[in-house]
């Protein structure tokens, strides 16, 4: 036996015996053993701190140490959000009141009095009770099925806020600087959408994280909402690069962002709840090792903003150094050009406790100190100037910090939690001009050196005794790239030999923007062809050499070898319908509610199976590629009350819907199918998705085992890679 599987069989081994730890559950359940949940320190630094209300300490702790409860988010720019909360609230909800586990009524998902239209929901109940019920089961599959799908996320309670606070409209360019697992991404671009009619909102999203490995996680999380306007990058979020883009007036400029989310890593003291090995690994060593890098981050954060802009710095620390000490550093620095907004009335039912004034520091052993001047010299590497509350207690009272907002676990059962909103009113003043440095000499000033403004910096910086600071551009460094090499993105010209028969075939609007198609290889037959937004296109083209791109846009048209004799070598892919639908002006069917329910639950069903009226539009249309649409029926209210574009492809006597596996199911029960794990097998890809991506051999009759064993491999395949980062690296950064 090789060593690692004797690892593998000792771990194995270990688990089994009581007191191991069992494998984590990604937040529906409490996923270890018995660890104990205490920390003499951590409970002696809070209480000493004073973070909590009088008289509440004991409730903080045993919340504390209590499982969080899971929360779901309802995806909420998609027309199908009310859909999703009617089945929800009427059915599934409905029936779990009536489920009795062990002699015990279970308690039924309450919504978060906070969120707004009832979009977001909590539950107590852990995937080991969702087990012990059919009812419960088939709710768990539900969700399950819908996430993958795009539709729900499963997100805890207070990673929501940022976000909202972030009051984002379509056309806002937005940068997330720490954005991995991509949580709070998903609801930034769901809020560029608010508006379903428009394909191309005029903002955008860039979404950034320093590990290679996180941004894959980034990226399937993104691609579930299919936008155009998404784009992943990996780039130390301390030393991101200013990008450039073309301006109105045909000049070069430099991208400044609307909004900022600045989410950045922390101690994760406040993930406790549902990160049990935090309670042995805390320390207040943790806080002070981070502080620079945060201060670093939430620096380049600032310097990208627009003026007028609004940046939400967040951690799911408790930790005033972590916290205010990083928020008064900024606004001291900013010299007037940062201002702390007032959150109060954003959210209303939302419970916090005010940003605290004064705070001390402590160190591992148990030594407090109240002030900078109490750091002996040896401690002088480890503890800076910038861990304390300022000194002047008239800056300190400009500064507002109890505008900034703590959210303490035991008052809404959530984890813990930290957020404050920045307002730009002026450039940052090392940014406003840099000074030309023609020779070197030494300056005869005495210099406070400051690490946690140096490292990572556009510029290098000094502070001076003065509180001056100036900067110098730093000089040209080529680019590092680390992990998966990334093909090529290639956007296509106007006049590219690949547009005339598509636009054709399906009559696209003249209207259509051509020039935002783009391909991922610069060679041989483009198998694939995307589409991203006028603004981000301008971003790509103009800094292919400053940043380092993991994935961009959303698939529209795939390769299809039989519908070139049809007229077009291109069918149209689901996940870009909606924003390729407003374009298409031939080749479209429309369909019933049991027109629906016979293309999802059926293979390759005749043309006379449809009703007359679609059978009738589908003798019209030639084979190949087509759009089969639904319109609401207001006569009908038990119908869906939204519409629905499905891609589907006109046989010559059949016709079939090409519909991922889990979209299927959420239209099925959009139309009332209950959709069963027992009763729905696997279901077949896509043919042409799967000739795709077998490169070893041909399928061209469609072999329905080799689909389906292919299906089931690749959806394996995909959950274990998932599954497998999500553990390795959740433990300090899923908030």
């Amino acid at each position: 036996m090789g060593k690692r599987s004797r690892l593998r069989k000792k771990e194995h081994q270990n688990n089994s015996k009581p007191g191991g730890r069992d494998n984590r559950d990604n937040g529906w359940g409490a996923g270890y053993a018995d660890i104990i949940k205490e920390n003499k320190l951590f409970e002696a630094y809070y209480r000493e701190l004073g973070l909590v209300p009088e008289g509440e300490f004991d409730q903080f702790m045993e919340a504390m140490r209590e499982p969080l409860p899971a929360t779901i988010r309802i995806t909420g720019y998609k027309s199908h959000a009310k859909e999703i909360l009617h089945c929800l609230k009427n059915k599934y909800f409905k029936e779990i009141q009536e489920v009795e586990i062990d002699g015990q009524k279970i308690e039924a998902p309450q919504p978060l009095s906070w969120y707004p239209d009832e979009l977001a929901w909590h539950t107590n109940m852990s995937r080991k009770i969702l087990r012990k019920s059919p009812l419960l089961e088939k709710f768990h599959q539900f969700l399950v099925s819908e996430t993958e799908s795009g539709n729900i996320s499963r997100q805890e309670a207070v990673s929501m806020i940022p976000p909202l606070l972030m009051k984002i409209e379509p056309h806002h360019k937005i940068l997330d600087l720490c954005a991995a697992p991509g949580s709070k991404t998903a609801q930034l671009i769901e809020m560029l959408h608010s508006d379903m009619d428009v394909p191309f909102p005029e903002g955008f999203v860039i979404a950034n994280d320093v590990d290679n490995k996180r941004c894959y996680l980034l990226v399937h999380q993104a691609k579930r909402l299919n936008s155009p306007c998404i784009m992943v990058v990996n780039h130390d979020a301390s030393c991101i690069p200013r990008l450039q883009i073309d301006t109105e007036n045909g000049q070069k400029g430099t991208l400044f962002y609307d909004r900022v989310l600045c989410d950045v890593p922390c101690s994760g003291d406040g993930t406790m709840r549902k990160n049990i090995d935090v309670w042995k690994k805390w320390t207040t060593s943790n806080s002070l090792h981070l502080h620079g890098l945060q201060i670093r981050i939430a620096v380049r954060g600032v310097e990208q903003l627009a003026v007028g802009g609004r940046m939400v710095y967040s951690t799911c620390s408790l930790n005033p150094i972590e916290d205010e000490a990083v928020i008064a550093t900024l606004l001291e620095k900013s010299e007037g050009a940062l201002e702390l907004a007032d959150a109060s009335v954003d959210l209303p039912g939302l419970k916090w406790m005010p940003g605290v004034t004064k705070w001390k520091l402590m160190t591992k052993e148990g030594q407090w100190y109240k002030d900078w001047s109490e750091v002996p010299a040896n401690r002088h590497t480890q503890i800076r100037p910038t861990m304390f509350p300022p000194t002047d207690t008239e800056k300190l009272a400009n500064m507002k910090l109890e505008r900034c907002m703590r959210i303490l676990p035991h008052h809404q059962n959530t984890g813990g939690f930290f957020v404050a909103v920045l307002v730009k009113k002026a450039p940052m003043p090392w940014n406003r001009t840099f000074p030309k440095v023609h020779t070197h000499r030494e300056v005869p000033v005495k210099v406070n050196y400051d690490p946690s403004f140096s490292k990572g910096w556009e510029g290098r910086v000094c502070v001076y005794s003065d509180s001056v600071l100036c900067s110098r551009p730093p000089p040209n460094k080529k680019m590092k790239r680390h992990g998966f090499k990334e093909d090529p993105f290639v956007f296509l010209t106007e006049d590219d030999p690949v547009f005339p028969p598509i636009e054709s075939f399906y009559d696209l609007s003249p209207d259509f923007p051509k020039i935002n198609v783009l391909t991922r290889t610069h060679e041989g037959k483009k198998r694939h062809l995307y589409m991203v937004s006028k603004e981000l296109r301008n971003v790509m083209l103009n800094n292919s050499e400053r940043m380092k791109v993991i994935n961009t846009g959303v698939k529209v048209w795939s390769r299809n070898s039989d519908g070139e004799e049809f007229g077009c070598a291109f069918r149209l892919a689901q996940e870009g319908i909606y924003t390729l639908f407003p374009y298409i002006r031939s080749r479209m069917i429309t369909v019933s509610v049991e027109d629906i329910k016979i293309l999802l639950t059926q293979e390759n069903p005749y043309l006379s199976k449809l009703e007359e009226d679609a059978h009738q539009q589908a003798k019209k249309i030639g084979m190949g590629s087509i759009v089969l649409k639904y319109q609401p029926d207001n006569s009908n209210p038990d119908g869906p009350q939204c519409p629905i574009e499905l891609c589907g492809w006109r046989g010559k006597t059949s016709i079939r819907a090409f519909v991922p596996r889990n979209e299927r199911f959420h239209y099925l029960r959009m139309l009332g199918v209950e959709v069963f794990r027992e009763k729905q097998g696997q279901g077949p890809r896509e043919e042409e998705e799967v000739k795709d991506e077998v490169k070893e051999g041909e399928t061209e009759n469609g072999n329905k085992d080799i689909l389906t064993k292919f299906d089931q491999y690749l959806r394996g395949v995909e959950r274990n890679v998932y599954l497998n980062s999500l553990n390795k690296f959740s433990s300090l950064w899923l908030h």
